[in-house]
């Protein structure tokens, strides 16, 4: 199967990613991927809190719990409109993170730039909005895994933990989802609900709305970043220099 474009698909990145997912929902109890779950609750958070920036708001401080809760506390200008776009920040938050790893890392070969980035993005966070000693020790631990990994790890193996970042990322915010949409006690505390006091629509409505455009994000994402770029012609002829 091609692209338009001619970029065919990749079977071993297809192969991976859905090793990848399945370990995820295997293991999705056990202690070892608690980081990973926070890893992810910050980019949920880190959603509201770039979406409060968007619409002229400040943000207070973030937290995250051990119990894999987390809280953004902002302050908003008046206004209905704001307020829907931050409540719905945190939903997006984690689907976009999950869609940016696996285009940067497969579509665009960013690779090591992939875990820079994320290591400054944690480090920024930790240092500017955390709430509490343990999110702040969380940011700082996490950003500095990250460094190491991307100064020290071959290539390959940082496409292999880009790719499971994005992997988890992606289930995770699709789990999180699930939860508000099936589980109505969860439901009724969460930012779906939040948008439901504010709109009159009902909780698990905007629940399915985000879950659909999740997925339909997550799903493009991984669809381009599964077909490899085709090799131009050109790309191994180099221009002559001239001198002057």
């Amino acid at each position: 199967m091609q692209t338009a474009s001619g970029a065919k698909l990749n079977a071993g990145r297809v192969a991976l990613l859905l090793l990848f997912l399945g370990a995820g929902w295997y293991f999705w109890e056990t202690a070892a991927l608690l980081p990973l779950k926070l890893l992810v609750v910050m980019m949920h958070e880190s959603g509201h809190a770039l979406a409060t920036l968007l619409v002229g708001g400040s943000v207070e401080h973030i937290t995250l719990r051990i119990d894999e809760s987390g809280a953004c506390l902002s302050s908003l200008p008046p206004g209905i409109f704001r307020k829907i776009i931050v409540f719905s920040g945190g939903y997006l938050g984690s689907a976009v993170a999950g869609a940016g790893l696996l285009l940067a890392t497969f579509r665009f070969r960013l690779r090591r730039w992939v875990l820079g980035a994320a290591c400054v993005w944690l480090g920024a966070m930790g240092v500017i909005y955390a709430g509490d000693p343990f999110t702040l020790a969380f940011c700082l631990g996490t950003a500095g895994v990250l460094a190491l990994a991307a100064k020290f790890l071959p290539e390959g193996a940082v496409d292999v933990l880009n790719l499971f970042l994005a992997a988890f990322t992606a289930l995770y915010a699709l789990f999180d989802l699930r939860d508000d949409l099936w589980n109505s006690s969860i439901r009724s505390i969460s930012d779906a609900a939040l948008l439901a006091q504010h709109t009159w629509v009902p909780a698990i409505a905007w629940a399915a709305l985000w879950t659909l455009l999740g997925v339909m994000l997550l799903g493009w994402a991984a669809y381009v970043s599964m077909h490899a770029r085709p090799t131009s012609r050109f790309s191994s002829l180099s221009m002559p220099s001239r001198r002057f």
